[in-house]
């Protein structure tokens, strides 16, 4: 019998650019595919190559040295994340963060959740530890407000090079609620 395997988009080490981690070193392991199709996605979900846990690992820490944060992140690694990768990563000492559009349910023992909902997703998650959410056209976030989440962030949306941040700070100076999130690895020129 073979290994489970996941489908890995990419695996990189950078800083974490947006949210409350902002500015953390950490290790993406991007996983492939997404059961939403959202206009400012920048993921390829059709580059992938299988990988089991222990390949994954040892991806991770060629690329990261001495870092012990990880971020599963995709397209939706809801979709493929279980309890055995989660453990496989703890094992090894890693502090494991997901970003996730909370429309699947997650498997036990992920130490951070960010929930990024999407226009129009039915969100299956009940809390999170950060509630990012990216002001576009039919976002409400007054709908979002009372979360069970300790941190509440509004983004700004990059849809074909226009941002709409003079809108979410305003929004955020009106709602003292919410805390501003920017794609700074985007600002900084880094992954």
């Amino acid at each position: 019998m073979s290994a489970k395997t996941y489908r890995v988009n990419e695996i990189f080490y950078s800083l974490q650019g947006e949210g409350f981690w902002t500015g953390t070193p950490i290790v993406f392991v991007r996983l492939s595919g997404c059961n939403l199709r959202c206009p400012f996605c920048d993921t390829d979900h059709s580059a992938f190559i299988e990988m089991s846990a222990d390949d994954i690992l040892s991806a991770v820490r060629t690329a990261g040295g001495p870092c012990t944060r990880i971020c599963l992140t995709g397209g939706e690694p809801g979709l493929q994340a279980d309890e055995a990768l989660i453990s496989a990563f703890h094992s090894a000492g890693y502090t494991v963060h997901i970003e996730t559009n909370g429309t699947r349910s997650l498997p036990a023992g992920i130490d951070w959740v960010t929930l990024s909902p999407k226009e129009g997703a039915r969100v299956v998650l009940d809390k999170a530890d950060e509630l990012k959410l990216v002001l576009t056209s039919g976002v409400d976030p007054s709908a979002w407000a009372t979360f069970p989440a300790t941190w509440h962030f509004l983004q700004p949306c990059d849809l074909a090079g226009r941002m709409n941040t003079a809108e979410v700070t305003a929004y955020i100076q009106a709602h003292p609620l919410w805390r501003l999130s920017l794609q700074t690895h985007k600002l900084l020129g880094i992954r």
